[in-house]
This record gives C-alpha cells, structure tokens and sequence, in this order.
C-alpha cells in the first residue's frame, strides 16, 4: 500500500488539507482520512483523479516507480 504514504506526502507538500481533496475527489473528509490511514482502499477513480491532480503518473502513486513525471496524452 505505497500509494498510502504517496498521497499524504503529495497532499503535505502542495499544503492542502483533507478537507481540500476530499472535496476535490467528492467525498468527505472522513472518508478521504481513512484512505490515508489505510482503513479503506481507495477507488481507482479517486487515484486517476490524484494522479491528474498532482500531475504524476498512476505508476508513481501507486508506489510502482519513484519517477514523478507523468506522461502527456497524444
């Protein structure tokens, strides 16, 4: 579960709250707080949305690389 660690580092460093990104991802801050804790999985339509969000690739949220760069769509 890298992409644990991943969100909540990626959340910290562009100085957003929970609140910010669960709003962002249409649920609560509740819920998006047990996502960081690893209490639920998140949907994979929330970590597309992250990945778009802080503009990093699926592979580097998910723990699968540690390159950032997230590739543009031709």
């Amino acid at each position: 579960m890298d992409y644990i660690i991943r969100i909540r580092n990626l959340r910290e460093d562009a100085d957003k709250t929970q609140q910010e990104i669960a709003e962002y991802l249409g649920t609560s801050q509740t819920m998006y707080a047990r996502y960081e804790r690893g209490a639920n999985e998140m949907p994979i339509r929330h970590l597309i949305k992250l990945s778009d969000y802080y503009q990093v690739s699926l592979d580097y949220l998910c723990g699968r690389t540690d390159e950032k760069r997230m590739y543009k769509k031709k």
